[in-house]
């Protein structure tokens, strides 16, 4: 009883959050178009062309992302092929700015036992974290690790940006980046590391225990 009773608050909780996830990573895709539109140089026009391609592809998964609000309610159509196949697939969309290089590393067998609830809030962490990356660090390289050691799940983000000192964050954006984050996993029992220095980068590290 207790274990449903845990499941149905997850399960609200993301239900009450789905809209600002929905506008956040709506927002993620639209800051890549602008990035990758902003990188077009007109003297090549092959690499005008791609560039212009991505962006158009991003356009338009921003609208798929919207009429399929739906079904994202339930969270289906994020995490259906798995939480690593979830990550990868916004990778892609991130690499085809041309702005970024990421490494991506998947360890460990995903548990049997899987529970959709937890893959998509830890889904929807790595998008947070990485509109984070977007909009502040002026990072060139991203790496993430996803692993299953069979008592949870760890994802380790690494960017090579400017970095921040954690204690001297406007409040402001405390509140929409680093709150969120430590919220979301505090939902599903996890725990958030943060390591940033100024000039330094960030690492944030974060585990999500199983069942």
């Amino acid at each position: 009883a207790e274990l449903i009773k845990t499941q149905m608050e997850i399960r609200e909780q993301t239900m009450q959050t789905i809209g600002a996830d929905l506008h956040d990573n709506i927002g993620q895709l639209l800051s890549l178009t602008s990035l990758t539109l902003s990188s077009v140089g007109l003297d090549d026009k092959d690499k005008a062309r791609e560039k212009i391609d991505a962006a158009l592809d991003l356009t338009l998964k921003s609208i798929k992302e919207m009429r399929l609000l739906g079904k994202l309610l339930h969270g289906e159509q994020l995490i259906g092929l798995g939480l690593a196949e979830a990550i990868r697939h916004e990778i892609n969309w991130i690499e085809k700015s041309g702005r970024y290089e990421v490494k991506y590393d998947v360890s460990g067998e995903q548990p049997v036992h899987n529970s959709p609830d937890k893959d998509l809030i830890l889904f929807r962490i790595t998008q947070e974290i990485l509109n984070n990356i977007i909009k502040h660090s002026q990072a060139k390289e991203i790496s993430i690790k996803l692993g299953y050691d069979g008592t949870g799940t760890r994802l380790q983000i690494i960017d090579n940006g400017t970095g921040f000192n954690l204690h001297e964050l406007p409040d402001a954006q405390k509140g929409m980046g680093l709150n969120n984050i430590q919220k979301r996993a505090e939902i599903v029992g996890g725990e958030v590391f943060i390591q940033s220095q100024p000039g330094e980068g960030t690492c944030i590290d974060i585990f999500i225990p199983y069942p």
